[in-house]
């Protein structure tokens, strides 16, 4: 497939890096002759210097012959109009763009981007998307990362296994033995910085992060097996006003009306501003890093510290002072991948990267096949997919045991009609099921295959 990508930037970067990867023609475009010249030197692309909106320059990119324009330039403006551009001059079908600016997003303009004005299939909100997947590390306490698949019914849970675990040094297998009416499946294991599948006669150690896809209403169990009996926050302090902030405080505030939350915001008129939009919600104006501050924001009795500024050292800086002084949790958003590593010697419990959410966001339409939702886990060393399988699909009517699955594959649920059911042995899945399994990098392109449009289907 050919492929643009305006801005080579980190999302830029990283969706080059993963289309690369799996043998895609992809053309990268920027007004950095130093930026293209790296992504050029590291990997297999093709790059431009110049203006990824104008004309001659999607040209010598090659658009003429392009499937998908992605333009994930640090500009709204340059994306929109470079999507508009390629569609208008070069028919190029799909179209995604990044947009941050929540104007352009709210709801009595949902007209804005259609065929008959913006011609944008996808518009991606990084701010909207990290501050989603800040409510539900919030709502999840006790697991390090968390996605909803399958219209919400089925939750991927990253939990990390602690020294006092009660399923490590246990076969999988035994595990299903034990509690044949847990619908939780551990689909991978991230052990000593390398992920694999799991199989069943794998034994979880101490240090592992745990894979584990389960239905939503068997989440509380699955962590409380995994010995993480974190009660859900009721005192919040978040650190940062901005729109991601401003977010998840309302988000809060429209469906856990019973939780305290309180912002520290470092410039006075956006404070001021976020003040006024929020009803129970108290803000505080002052710096994170103000050690009076966090003591205002009762930080000793708070139950989570919610670092969402745009640096990340005052993130992380913050979250350390605030566990320093008594509070139990901190859930801290990471912009540069080299603190990632960091953290693991800090006292910090989570953290977000906004970059993997947002390539995340991009990849679910980038994949071929009936795909509905994609998540890249370990920089993108997996992902977790969920796809609708069609009568045609080489899946359907043959049992689990007997299907022929590549080994960097591994089911985790099949959703079917408003039902979630583990995966087993004899279980024959049906066309119309919604199927949640981890693949790692290299088996991704089989999953697209067992999942894409046969031609008998039409």
């Amino acid at each position: 497939m050919k492929v643009i990508i305006c801005g080579a930037g980190r999302v830029g970067y990283g969706i080059a890096e993963r289309l690369s990867q799996e043998d895609n023609d992809v053309s990268v475009i920027d007004i950095s002759a130093a930026l293209i010249a790296a992504i050029t030197e590291t990997l297999d692309v093709s790059g431009v210097v110049g203006h990824g909106a104008h004309p001659e320059v999607l040209a010598r990119a090659g658009a003429e012959e392009a499937e998908m324009i992605i333009a994930v330039t640090l500009h709204d403006e340059i994306n929109m109009v470079a999507c508009q551009v390629a569609h208008s001059l070069f028919k190029v079908p799909t179209k995604i763009a990044r947009i941050r600016a929540q104007s352009y997003l709210a709801p009595e303009y949902s007209d804005l981007f259609s065929r008959d004005d913006m011609p944008i299939d996808v518009a991606i909100s990084p701010e909207i998307e990290v501050g989603k997947m800040a409510l539900r590390r919030i709502s999840y306490p006790g697991a390090t990362d968390v996605v909803r698949f399958a219209d919400d019914k089925i939750v991927m849970l990253a939990i990390e296994c602690m020294e006092d675990c009660p399923v490590v040094n246990t076969p999988l297998q035994q595990l299903t033995e034990l509690f044949p009416d847990l619908k939780a499946t551990v689909t991978a294991v991230f052990r000593e910085g390398k992920l694999f599948v799991a199989k069943s006669a794998d034994e979880l150690q101490t240090g592992d992060l745990a894979y584990v896809v389960c239905d939503a209403a068997h989440v509380r169990r699955t962590l409380s097996l995994f010995g993480h009996e974190e009660q859900e926050a009721r005192r919040i302090v978040i650190a940062g006003g901005g729109n991601i902030g401003l977010f998840v405080a309302k988000t809060i505030e429209q469906f856990q009306p019973r939780t305290r939350v309180k912002i520290i915001e470092n410039d006075r008129e956006r404070a001021i501003h976020i003040a006024d939009q929020l009803r129970n919600t108290v803000v505080l104006h002052g710096s994170a890093l103000d050690q009076k501050m966090q003591q205002q924001a009762d930080m000793e009795n708070a139950d989570l510290f919610v670092a969402l500024t745009n640096n990340d050292q005052i993130n992380i800086l913050g979250s350390v002072m605030a566990k320093s002084l008594g509070c139990k949790q901190s859930l801290v958003l990471l912009n540069d991948p080299a603190f990632h590593d960091l953290i693991d010697s800090m006292d910090i419990d989570a953290h977000i990267n906004p970059r993997a959410v947002t390539i995340s966001g991009i990849l679910q339409h980038v994949r071929k096949g009936r795909i509905r939702s994609v998540y890249a886990v370990q920089k993108g060393s997996a992902e977790v997919i969920e796809a609708e399988a069609l009568e045609t699909s080489p899946l359907v009517g043959t049992s689990l045991r007997d299907l022929d699955l590549p080994d960097g594959i591994r089911i985790g649920a099949i959703y079917r009609e408003g039902t979630v059911l583990p995966p087993s042995g004899e279980l024959r899945i049906k066309a119309k099921d919604r199927v949640v399994l981890l693949a790692t990098g290299d088996a991704v392109r089989h999953v697209q295959q067992l999942f894409r449009v046969s031609i008998q289907y039409f």
